[in-house]
């Protein structure tokens, strides 16, 4: 969610600040602000909305020095105002802050007397760090002494009055990474940020605690004994967020899905079988559990029919962010994956650490092999999508779709419920997916067209059956992301059950329906909507449209698929829907309104 961006340089550092904010901006954000030291002083510039508000102030109202501290926000305590936007500050501290402190009003309480000028939890670290120091501590021992009264999840860096050659920087709960350059240091929630200045990166662990020079960092561990944590040298260039010609960073990784899924696909099925890690062993596992969110979960969902289905293995799938508070049994023989993105997904995050010790093997499927989530799975497996930089993700679902269907592949030949030549079958159809996906590509003038009809209208209705169930959740959610429609997903056989009574001739209904087992039942619950005026639009296959497309609105016609590799071609226009759409309402496509990309809060 937010971004945190800290320098010690020798030359000025707030256009190094600024630059490596807007390498954030994937990551949501609704104002901005840096705070540097002048001379031994504390000096800020905040503003609200885009970066480049805060750049124009900076144009009128320069902020010199070489040691400094920047924040875009993404607001939980309070709106989007200045008085909001981070740094905070109270007399010689100034903090940024990722997460949320829960325990704030109580400290808020304690601190008789405080001014505070915002709303934020985040003021209420300032305020309290100050009043250590105000009682004679050096800022280490302040910071020590604040960290231990916070509850909840931050990462948190310090810069400090009097203090050119000192960043403190702590991490419970949300990520935090230490830049190493030659006699300059950097703080940063994401690597991205810090590229274009370092490719070499320490992570700090849960609980550290590091205080950083010019020479170098020193790291502390949660009870303050000093910490060895390695260097990663990160292979993210400059050109990493460039859009390639396109309009939206959205529509280029919508077109990288072909190359992305090929690499994938490399990867883990270079020859006759799949090749997973020896220790992902499903001859181990009666069951399988499954957490993720968002767009994730819907992968998740996808998966578990093909776990059950191809594979014969049990396979259960919960929201992260429920999953925990429930407290479910799990047995021993039981592998949990979960699944995220950015791999710093705090509901997933935190359900992963009560898999461990519980489940019997915690893999994770991850698009940075680096995040907090890779580190802590017994496994963690990349989904090689490369970065995406738009919030609503594309290619980094269709990777995660293509994962784990080569993992059900593999749970079914170890388990002996397919021959290797009946997984050769299936890897061989899904090898010709890239080429498939081009040709869904290849339509989108037509998706162009229909999108331009579905911004008109105020709510939309999807449907699906089996596989395509989770296909329609996952289209009405790009929806809703995008273009602020609201938007519902049904299994297609639950209509009768109370969803039909929204039917008329002004609810948009998109089906998915390949021409596969279930693609007659799809169709009756088709007719059933047609016949009470919904204006339907099939997406189906050449022979499904042979048979159904008479009397809807519109039928996409895509390339034949099977079981596995139908969601991944028909993800294709159901990103391919939302974006248009969203153009004709001229939203902000690549980042959504009230969005964040990593989401690192609860």
């Amino acid at each position: 969610m937010c971004g945190i961006v800290g320098v010690l340089g020798s030359h000025e550092v707030a256009p190094l600040i600024l630059e490596a904010l807007k390498r954030l901006e994937y990551r949501g954000y609704d104002s901005a602000g840096i705070a540097t030291l002048q001379q031994g002083r504390l000096d800020r510039r905040r503003a609200v909305g885009k970066l480049i508000n805060l750049s124009d102030r900076l144009v009128h109202k320069p902020l010199p020095g070489k040691a400094g501290i920047g924040h875009t926000r993404w607001a939980t305590h309070g709106a989007p105002t200045e008085a909001n936007a981070h740094p905070h500050q109270n007399g010689p501290v100034a903090v940024v802050h990722n997460g949320i402190i829960e325990n704030y009003r109580e400290l808020r309480a304690e601190l008789a007397g405080a001014n505070f000028e915002s709303e934020t939890d985040t003021e209420t670290v300032a305020h309290l760090c100050a009043r250590f120091m105000a009682g004679g501590m050096a800022p280490r021992e302040a910071v020590k002494a604040t960290i231990a009264r916070l509850e909840g999840a931050f990462a948190l860096c310090f810069l400090f009055d009097g203090h050119d050659d000192l960043l403190i920087a702590a991490r419970r709960g949300s990520p935090l990474a230490i830049g190493h350059g030659e006699g300059e240091m950097f703080v940063g929630s994401d690597a991205i940020a810090l590229a274009p200045m370092t490719d070499q990166i320490t992570y700090l662990d849960e609980g550290d605690i590091a205080l950083i020079t010019r020479a170098g960092a020193e790291i502390f561990d949660e009870t303050g004994t000093p910490a060895s944590r390695p260097k990663t040298r990160i292979e993210i260039g400059a050109a990493v967020i460039d859009k390639a010609g396109y309009k939206h960073f959205m529509a280029k990784e919508i077109h990288e899905q072909p190359r992305v899924l090929a690499e994938a696909l490399a990867r883990y099925a270079p020859g006759a079988l799949p090749v997973f890690p020896e220790s992902l062993d499903f001859t181990r596992f009666d069951r399988v559990v499954m957490v993720a969110c968002g767009t994730g979960y819907y992968s998740c969902l996808t998966a578990k029919y093909w776990f059950e289905q191809v594979a014969g293995i049990p396979c259960e799938v919960d929201v992260a962010s429920e999953f925990r508070y429930r407290e479910p049994p799990l047995a021993p023989r039981t592998l949990a994956l979960v699944v995220s993105q950015s791999g710093e997904t705090a509901d997933t995050l935190a359900a992963l650490r009560y898999l461990r010790g519980r489940a019997a093997m915690v893999a994770s499927l991850v698009n940075v092999g680096t995040s907090s989530i890779a580190r802590e799975s017994d496994v963690a497996l990349a989904i090689l999508a490369g970065v995406e930089v738009s919030v609503a993700s594309t290619k980094a679902y269709t990777n995660q779709l293509a994962v784990l269907a080569l993992l059900a592949l593999h749970a079914a030949g170890q388990r002996g419920v397919l021959t290797p030549a009946q997984i050769g079958q299936e890897l061989n159809t899904l090898r010709h997916v890239p080429d498939q996906m081009r040709q869904a590509l290849a339509s989108e003038p037509e998706i162009a067209a229909i999108a331009a009809g579905l911004a008109e209208a105020r709510s939309a209705l999807f449907l699906g059956r089996g596989v395509m169930y989770a296909t329609a959740l996952e289209a009405a959610l790009k929806l809703k992301e995008l273009s602020y429609i609201h938007a519902e997903a049904y299994a297609s056989g639950e209509l009768k059950h109370g969803p039909i009574a929204l039917i008329d001739r002004t609810l948009p209904v998109l089906v998915f329906a390949p021409h596969d087992a279930l693609f007659d039942k799809t169709v009756s619950n088709m007719q059933e909507v047609m016949a009470r005026g919904g204006q339907v639009t099939l997406i189906t296959d050449a022979a499904g449209a042979a048979i159904a497309s008479e009397g809807t609105q519109a039928t996409l016609t895509l390339p034949a698929a099977g079981r596995l590799a139908a969601p991944l071609i028909y993800a294709i226009p159901a990103q391919l829907l939302a974006y248009h759409t969203a153009i004709a309402k001229g939203t902000d496509v690549d980042q959504p309104r009230n969005l964040a990309k990593s989401v690192t809060v609860e």
